[in-house]
């Protein structure tokens, strides 16, 4: 729980930094450095040494069972209180799918250290960032105009760093990384932690929250977030598919993370209730640093 604590001063830190000035531009480039370099380098290293089983085939879909429940889910809860298109389109996009890097990554090392990053890759980089990347680009452009766009999702797909360092973790895989290659990927997938978490906590904004408006749309989206979605994949993974061991625990516990703060980013470029999202992520990301090691703990009772 120490390690967990952790956290929350990397968020903490982020925030005060906002407080005491600094821009939006400052917390962008903690974001690229993430995404351009950080993230890639936990790539090679946790999946080029992670041999392969059957049963990953849960950490990969895991992102996308959860989005298609949530876009189902969201429609049907849009049509019965009468919400607008963008809160429909926010919803799927911030609560459909989870911060299984920027917070799944820091949040599941603390709980059962460094090997549980080979599993947390396999949930974000085909699962959740790809699902966001295809499905979620074109549900964004959908949700806003009326139309998709499978060129903008192809094209978001081919220029992301981290797909680039997926597709080399694989073909790398029958060699061996110089020596010092392998320790500057080290250096640099260390420093991820404390980055994302800075960024992460420079954009949380309480306020949108706790202005109550659309009160009734915040609610649902952090319920299905938060515990609709992980009670339905612990449901299909450890009771119809019987399965157990890290892979079922690591996807189980990152189908519980909070929000997605690029989804979020996303939905807000689309004009998709900005505020809503900005809520979504400020309350979801605190909340799941609390339920999900709680999670972990009823996984331990429960034989996981």
């Amino acid at each position: 729980m120490i390690a967990v604590a952790g956290i929350f001063v990397w968020l903490g830190l982020g925030a005060a930094a906002r407080r005491a000035g600094a821009r939006d531009a400052t917390f962008l480039a903690l974001n690229r450095a993430v995404l351009w370099a950080c993230l890639p380098a936990t790539i090679l290293l946790a999946l080029h040494r992670l041999p392969w089983d059957p049963s990953y085939w849960a950490p990969v879909s895991m992102a996308w069972i959860v989005f298609g429940a949530g876009v189902l889910s969201f429609e049907a809860l849009g049509r019965a209180y009468g919400w607008p298109r963008a809160t429909v389109g926010a919803l799927a996009l911030t609560a459909g799918l989870g911060n299984t890097s920027f917070v799944g990554f820091p949040l599941l090392r603390a709980l059962y250290g460094e090997h549980a990053l080979s599993i947390a890759v396999l949930n974000d980089q085909p699962g959740s960032f790809l699902a966001l990347s295809t499905v979620g680009v074109a549900a964004a452009s959908w949700y806003s105009s009326g139309r998709a766009s499978p060129r903008a999702a192809l094209r978001r797909v081919l220029v992301f760093p981290p797909v680039w360092a997926l597709a080399a973790s694989v073909a790398l895989r029958p060699f061996e990384y110089p020596a010092p290659l392998a320790a500057g990927l080290g250096l640099l997938s260390k420093t991820m932690v404390p980055l994302a978490l800075i960024a992460v906590g420079g954009n949380l904004d309480f306020r949108a929250a706790l202005r109550g408006r659309e009160r009734g749309a915040l609610e649902w989206g952090l319920g299905f977030k938060l515990v609709l979605a992980p009670l339905l994949i612990g449901a299909l993974l450890l009771g119809a598919a019987g399965l157990r061991g890290e892979a079922a625990r690591v996807t189980v516990l990152e189908a519980a993370m909070g929000p997605m703060v690029t989804g979020a980013a996303l939905a807000s470029e689309h004009g998709l209730d900005p505020e809503l999202c900005s809520a979504l992520v400020s309350l979801g990301i605190p909340l799941c640093l609390i339920l999900v090691p709680l999670l972990a703990r009823l996984l331990v009772v429960l034989g996981v």
